[in-house]
């Protein structure tokens, strides 16, 4: 019943494991550099704590959205456009919701694993930043919301271009807007409603209130398995139309 989605994350495992120290350093270098100069580099209080204590948990929020939506969006548009693969699923006995359910879970797991390497670097700082099962499991949901993205960016795509180009309109504003790097608190009203309730914005402020030992809304998780639950059906819906032409 579940051998689709088991192909697909031994696929997922495989290239994992050939890619490993280049896969661990990319999750690494752009998240460090935030901390280093926003973080440590600008010594400054926010909410009457260090700023440290606020970025860390958004650079973790931000990196399992980037980890997950560049493991899916990138390779499945490659695989779509040039190399031709996915015909060979199309025609082949597998159930395409196991495939995407197999890409789903296979960019969460890689947001998992960038948001926990990013988790192991900053121990030694010793903010006293606590990370338990629901901070996981927040990190997990937020990587396969952006999964799903990339899966329907990736059919959604004319040409290999256009992944990028929805990156810099979408991925990277939320990147910074989110409750990452300053809170949305400031925004004009309005504006700071709708970017509330975007998924990296729920995800970064879950993961705040936790990190602090403060109680977090479990509102979060629903809205994330709401946008969750929405594209997967954007995705669902883009395969078999493709399947159906």
């Amino acid at each position: 019943m579940i051998m689709g989605i088991l192909t697909v994350l031994w696929e997922k495992w495989v290239e994992f494991r050939r890619d490993f120290y280049k896969i661990t350093l990319a999750a690494m270098i752009a998240p460090l550099l935030y901390i280093l100069v926003f973080g440590l580099g600008i010594q400054t209080m926010s909410h009457g704590q260090s700023y440290l204590n606020f970025l860390i948990p958004g650079v973790i929020a931000l990196t399992t959205m980037n980890g997950s939506f560049n493991a899916i969006a990138q390779n499945l548009n490659v695989q779509r456009l040039y190399e031709k693969a996915f015909d060979q699923v199309m025609i082949s006995p597998t159930p395409l919701w196991q495939f995407i359910a197999g890409q789903v879970i296979g960019g969460s797991l890689r947001g998992l694993y960038a948001g926990m390497v990013i988790i192991l670097l900053v121990l030694p700082i010793g903010t006293g930043l606590c990370f338990n099962g629901w901070s996981f499991l927040l990190m997990f949901l937020n990587g396969a919301v952006f999964s799903t993205i990339g899966v329907v960016v990736s059919f959604y795509a004319k040409n290999h271009a256009d992944v990028p180009r929805f990156s810099n309109y979408v991925i990277m504003p939320m990147a910074y807007l989110c409750n990452t790097f300053f809170s949305s608190q400031g925004m004009p009203s309005g504006i700071r409603q709708f970017v509330e309730y975007l998924p990296l914005s729920q995800t970064s402020a879950a993961l705040r209130s936790i990190a602090n030992h403060e109680a977090f809304s479990y509102t979060s998780i629903e809205i994330l398995l709401l946008y969750l639950i929405c594209f997967s059906a954007a995705a669902s819906w883009f395969l078999y139309k493709k399947k159906n032409l």
